[in-house]
Order: C-alpha cells, then structure tokens, then sequence
C-alpha cells in the first residue's frame, strides 16, 4: 500500500475547516469536472441519506476517464467533527491507475488557527497495475492538494 499526505496551516478556526471540507459535492469537484488527469472524461456521485456526513454513509462514483468505464463505492469509517473524518472504497472498485484506498483527513486547532492534514493510502489496480507504478503518486498527490485546494478558496 503507498500513501501520499500534504498539509497546510489556515488562520480559521477548526469547526469552519470541518464545514468546507466536509462539503463532498465541493471536496469531489475535481471529479465531477473533465480534466488532464482524468483524460477528458468526469464522474458522477450519487450519495445515500447521510450525504456522506454520518458512519456507515455510502458515496459513489461513476463515470469515464480516458474512455474507460470506471466506478466506486465509498463508504464513511469515521466521523468526528470537526477534527477527522476517513472513508474508503468498499467492494472492488473499476478505477485506472489506483485500486482501493482509504483516504481522509485531520484538523489540529492551533493558536492562530488550524493544521489541516489531507491523505490517501492506495492499492495498485487489479487490471492496470502497471499504470499505478507510472502515475500512481502523481494521481495521489493530485487528489490530496484538489482538496486542500477546496477548502483554501
């Protein structure tokens, strides 16, 4: 398993990183918006009644990129506002150049204001694990700073 992390410091307090961050339509954009790194193509989320703010909450995404089908199913493992909150994909995701993952983020209060971590830790894909050793980190570490991207805005 790779794992890729980034953090920032933000001069608001941690409960108002928690409500932007927390945000999936906005933390997903990336992803619902053709881009380079998903070849043209976008996804779709559908989410469950917990809006992927509750334990148990499911997301998922489907779409294309670079003309291949792709999908996943994430489900919320921990939920502790306004501090941390992971998820994961559940079942065998049909992704491109990472396979499962489990991806989340943490907030320290700080005097001036908040540390916010954002991670990922990713599996090579079943089919295309060569695609995982050339663009694996570069696809995590796009991931991780389009979050923290978000909650900078």
């Amino acid at each position: 398993m790779a794992k890729y992390e980034e953090s920032v410091h933000l001069a608001v307090p941690p409960d108002k990183v928690f409500a932007i961050i927390d945000d999936y339509v906005k933390l997903s954009g990336h992803m619902n918006s053709p881009s380079l790194m998903m070849g043209g193509g976008r996804m779709k989320t559908e989410m469950d009644e917990g809006h992927g703010q509750k334990v148990g909450s499911h997301i998922k995404l489907s779409g294309r990129a670079f003309g291949v089908n792709i999908y996943l199913d994430e489900v919320i493992t921990s939920y502790e506002p306004p501090y941390r909150k992971t998820w994961e994909t559940v079942g065998e995701p049909k992704l491109l150049i990472i396979g499962s993952y489990k991806m989340g983020f943490e907030i320290m209060p700080m005097d001036d204001g908040s540390h916010l971590k954002v991670f990922i830790e990713y599996n090579p894909p079943k089919k295309f694990s060569f695609l995982e050793k050339l663009f694996g980190r570069l696809y995590a570490k796009w991931c991780v700073r389009q979050m923290l991207t978000s909650v900078q805005q």
